[in-house]
């Protein structure tokens, strides 16, 4: 055999573990797997490269104007990486998802590894990088540069460090746990949320001796000492991101369906396969006692689960864990197989087979999104309402409704001419105030009605785009009050 499942038995202080020595890693099964994720995003990528995804020119808005080490609703290191994409390859869609592509590419080898720490052949490696691959959540979004595209292969990045420390006891492991959880949470905050789950579980089913291991401790120092400044940063601007719950919670009935509809997403975003496997992950864990040593990993995503329902999440919340139980799953069928129990194993290949094409369809639905022109004729159209106004433009401010459409009107400033836009809306609310020499807006948006109180006069320039594109253009001249009187009363993080 190509392992032996007791090969040493350890003892460190009360506590001890089997040392296990796993199989190969299934490099011939998984690298295909993942070269052919890689080439599918790259097509994406190329064919849908004729627009932003609005979260990707959000990235793209704050990374190029208003760097810092934190925002309203988003931490710092996807807006950096948007930042440095423009700085090698100014404009270029590719470029910017580029490593997007990656991080998609690398959480299906994360999976994989995954599952050879848990005892998985290269059977059982194969099947997880493929139920991974074919998860909804990367078919959707695993080419555009956003903190949710990138949150995955950290989550399971940090599952394998954990799990692979329960297999070994390397402490070492333990520090590199807090080195992703701190650049995890410089991306996304929920991996806080992972990381408390994580502990609870471990208090209530073990391994608990990792909470005596000084490195722990030193890890959780680290990954803190990494996350303080977009910490001070939430602190110094009121915990925008503490607000942003509710605002998340409202907007999950709108988008979603609410809490029933987002809880059965967080589950069915692992794509068919991997939903199959998800459960039979959870099942295991819960009753297999050879997979006793990792039940925290069934405990921390049932908590999470719990929730994120609780708090209206987003169906891509638990993206990053999938992966994990994708691996117990696919483990389980593997020790099945090896007592002889063979029943409905035929039909993983019609799954798999469904989850593909399912997958495929998703990932073509992405490009149509990504490959809108919304955003450059919203911002076109803004563009020629400024150029038909006089020569004194130093007096105007150009203003989005939303942060959505400021950041299309920074998104493509550079191709239509526009000055850097505002916006009292998410982010951008707390981005510079316009300079009080402008005394006139160019409003885009469908309803001026916010601002308008503040000026003396209000006149349509544009009406909507289009049928299916509401944004309309209005010059609002003769301020009333200064801007840093004005912005307090108009500010919000809601999107209407």
């Amino acid at each position: 055999m190509a392992w032996a499942r007791a090969a040493e038995q350890r003892t460190d202080g009360a506590a001890s573990f089997v040392h296990e020595q796993v199989h190969s890693f299934a490099g011939r099964v998984v690298w295909p797997i993942a070269a052919v994720v890689a080439v599918a995003h790259l097509v994406a990528a190329v064919v849908g490269g004729d627009g932003y995804w609005f979260d990707e020119v959000y990235m793209l808005a704050i990374g190029r104007d208003h760097l810092d080490w934190g925002s309203a609703d988003q931490p710092p290191v996807a807006p950096l990486l948007a930042r440095v994409s423009d700085v090698v390859a100014p404009g270029s869609i590719l470029v910017l998802r580029f490593v997007p592509i990656v991080a998609t590419v690398a959480a299906v080898v994360v999976a994989a590894l995954i599952a050879r720490e848990l005892g998985g052949d290269r059977r059982a490696q194969g099947i997880t990088a493929a139920a991974q691959a074919t998860s909804i959540s990367a078919a959707l979004f695993g080419h555009w540069l956003t903190p949710y595209t990138l949150e995955p292969v950290q989550w399971l990045l940090l599952l394998w460090l954990f799990v692979r420390w329960v297999r070994l006891r390397d402490d070492r492991l333990l520090l590199f746990v807090g080195v992703v959880a701190g650049i995890a949470a410089e991306t996304k905050f929920q991996v806080m949320l992972l990381c408390a789950a994580l502990v609870v579980a471990v208090l209530v089913c073990g391994p608990r001796e990792v909470l005596r291991r000084p490195m722990f401790w030193a890890g959780v120092t680290v990954g803190a000492v990494i996350t303080a400044p977009t910490l001070v940063w939430q602190a110094r601007h009121g915990w925008p991101q503490l607000l942003m719950s509710e605002i998340v919670a409202e907007e999950a009935e709108v988008l979603y369906g609410g809490r029933a509809s987002v809880t059965i997403q967080m589950l069915v975003w692992a794509g068919v396969a991997g939903t199959v496997l998800v459960l039979l992950g959870l099942w295991w864990l819960l009753r297999d006692r050879e997979f006793r040593h990792y039940r925290f990993l069934a405990v921390a995503f049932l908590a999470l689960l719990i929730i994120f329902t609780v708090t209206a999440g987003r169906p891509y919340y638990l993206a990053g864990f999938h992966g994990a139980l994708i691996a117990v799953g696919a483990v389980g069928l593997q020790r099945r197989r090896e007592r002889g129990l063979h029943r409905w194993s035929w039909t993983a290949w019609p799954a798999f087979a469904v989850s593909a094409l399912i997958a495929g369809v998703v990932l073509a639905t992405s490009v149509g999104i990504s490959n809108s022109d919304v955003g450059e004729r919203i911002a076109e159209s803004t563009a020629g309402a400024y150029r038909e106004l006089s020569d004194d433009r130093d007096r105007i401010a150009v203003i989005g409704q939303s942060y959505i459409i400021a950041a299309y009107l920074d998104g493509y400033a550079a191709t239509v001419d526009l000055p850097p836009a505002h916006s009292p809306n998410r982010a951008y609310g707390y981005f510079p105030l316009p300079d009080d020499s402008r005394t006139e807006v160019l409003f885009a948006g469908t309803d001026p009605s916010t601002l308008a109180p503040f000026f003396t006069e209000v006149t349509q320039l544009r009406g909507p785009v289009s049928d299916e594109i509401d944004t309309g253009v209005w010059l609002l001249s003769g301020r009333t009050m200064p801007w840093n009187e004005i912005w307090p009363q108009v500010q919000t993080l809601r999107v209407g």
